[in-house]
């Protein structure tokens, strides 16, 4: 993947991702070989003069939709510019953040890390859906995979876009500077991290605990590990029942 692509009403979400923290410096190049970001404003491609992009639901209700032509439009401007041609389909994978899709946990965004981080891999083009939503002649056409950050409901896409973007980046070689930084954070083997502890090594009375002055590497990994269980034990017992489930 060399591009990705994202079709949105409100560009300037992203300009945190992009331009803050460590996937931001891989999305400017300045760390491993990350994609480029290009953001695109789904106003321009309506040939209304007031811009507008949605219209009311057949057979009623409340809210609005977004264009199935509107949208066609902006898939047609990237395929020209950025010269995918008439097979773009092969050369284009097309997602659209909502509640239909797959969960994104973290063996999920593994594999999709895998399957996209190659140069040779399809491009990702981003639907940041707003209102009611976006015309279902669109989805059945147009889009390839539907991904949910969750069972809640979020105003548009941009945010569930930029957490699927920031958290399968975080895989690409180079972004993180230490492998074991990913290896050992929650989630890696349905637990959760250990507590962490920094100086001063003591804080309003409390001290860190002893085991991680001592210096002995097997102490230490054995105090991560339990101390890894029981804070998912306290926390999120149910990423202990999943485990068993397997």
């Amino acid at each position: 993947m060399k591009k990705i692509w994202i079709i949105t009403l409100f560009p300037d979400y992203f300009d945190s991702l992009i331009n803050c923290g460590i996937v931001g410096q891989a999305l400017r190049g300045e760390r491993g070989q990350g994609p480029e970001i290009v953001c695109l404003q789904l106003r321009d491609f309506t040939s209304n003069d007031y811009k507008g992009v949605d219209d009311s639901p057949y057979g009623g209700g409340p809210g609005m939709v977004i264009r199935a032509d509107v949208l066609k439009k902006a898939i047609d401007h990237i395929v020209n510019v950025g010269n995918y041609g008439t097979d773009f389909k092969s050369k284009l994978h097309i997602i659209f953040p909502g509640p239909r899709g797959k969960k994104w946990e973290n063996t999920y965004v593994k594999s999709f890390a895998q399957r996209f981080s190659d140069d040779n891999s399809k491009d990702l083009v981003f639907i940041c859906g707003r209102y009611e939503g976006i015309d279902e002649r669109f989805i059945e056409l147009y889009i390839d995979e539907q991904i949910s950050v969750g069972d809640f409901i979020l105003s548009g896409g941009e945010i569930a876009t930029m957490a699927i973007i920031d958290s399968f980046m975080r895989f690409f070689k180079g972004v993180l500077g230490n492998k074991e930084s990913f290896e050992f954070e929650s989630f890696q083997s349905n637990l959760l991290e250990h507590p962490q502890y920094t100086r001063p090594q003591i804080f309003e009375g409390h001290d860190v605990p002893a085991v991680l002055l001592s210096g002995h590497h097997k102490n230490i990994q054995q105090y991560k590990q339990d101390e890894s269980v029981r804070i998912t034990k306290l926390h999120r017992p149910d990423l202990l029942e999943k485990d068993d489930k397997k």
